[in-house]
């Protein structure tokens, strides 16, 4: 497998770009998402050591999340020493899904769908539509901060995450930012390792948390590893695999692209 970059290397050029962002913009610091994962641990280890720590905020924005999840974020904040606001966003969760439940059945009706069972979890469509609320409510919160403290919002997104569209739109794919964006999976955890992001975060199976027991890997189909050598290489070395990448980086096409405008003659 192709090498991966060092990740001191890395480490120096990210902090100097983050830098060099928020000098541009005159902005005065950085908001994000902490996840109790590893790629907003390393954000989050990335921004401190860009602008300092007291420039930085950090948001738990736990919804139907694992209890350790919490625990996690603020562990990551406590060890950079950011400031870190856990918001629960349970109650606004609940009750934006009562009001579009209200014409949910008749939503359904207009293209002659049946009328499914209450239980979201009895509804594939349901059950994503009732996903992407959350990172679609976490990126409200973090642009009220980031308006209020004349903050950046930085994104967690990885190169692994942008290509197959492993992320919601106008949600976590939301951000002013993604110093992340051109790093495959294993250079993230390598330069976690580099930066001293508590091994239980460093470590812990990747999970976008949108239901209890899911991970990324499950839900993609294939490991990280097999994805970074498919974009370090060109090739997995598994055709199913390679096959199944570029049909997710087809259909998710749209994520990335700008919206098309019409440009009547």
């Amino acid at each position: 497998m192709a090498e991966i970059r060092d990740p001191s290397k890395l480490r120096a050029a990210l902090v100097g770009w983050m830098r060099e962002q928020g000098e541009r913009t005159g902005m005065d610091g950085f908001v994000f998402g902490l996840s109790g994962g590893v790629d907003s641990a390393v954000v989050c280890g990335l921004a401190a050591e860009a602008v300092g720590p007291e420039r930085c905020l950090g948001l738990i924005m736990p919804i139907e999340s694992a209890a350790e999840d919490a625990a996690l974020a603020q562990a990551v904040a406590t060890r950079f020493g950011v400031t870190a606001f856990r918001l629960d966003l349970e109650r606004p969760f609940g009750a934006m899904l009562e009001t579009l439940a209200d014409f949910r059945e008749r939503a359904e009706r207009l293209l002659g769908r049946p009328t499914e069972p209450p239980d979201w979890r009895a509804s594939s469509g349901d059950a994503l539509a009732r996903a992407n609320l959350k990172p679609r409510l976490r990126m409200l919160a973090l642009y009220y901060y980031a308006n209020l403290l004349r903050f950046l919002v930085v994104g967690t997104g990885n190169r692994d995450e942008f290509t197959v569209g492993y992320y919601t739109k106008w949600g976590d794919g939301a951000a002013d930012l993604f110093p992340l964006g051109d790093l495959v999976k294993g250079e993230v955890w390598a330069l976690a390792r580099e930066l001293g992001v508590p091994a239980e975060v460093a470590e812990r199976a990747p999970t976008a948390g949108l239901w209890p027991g899911q991970t990324d890997e499950q839900e993609l189909g294939f490991p990280y590893a097999l994805l970074d050598r498919y974009l370090l290489e060109g090739s997995s070395g598994d055709p199913a695999v390679d096959a199944a990448i570029e049909r997710r980086a087809e259909i998710s096409r749209h994520k990335s692209a700008p919206p098309p405008v019409a440009r009547p003659s």
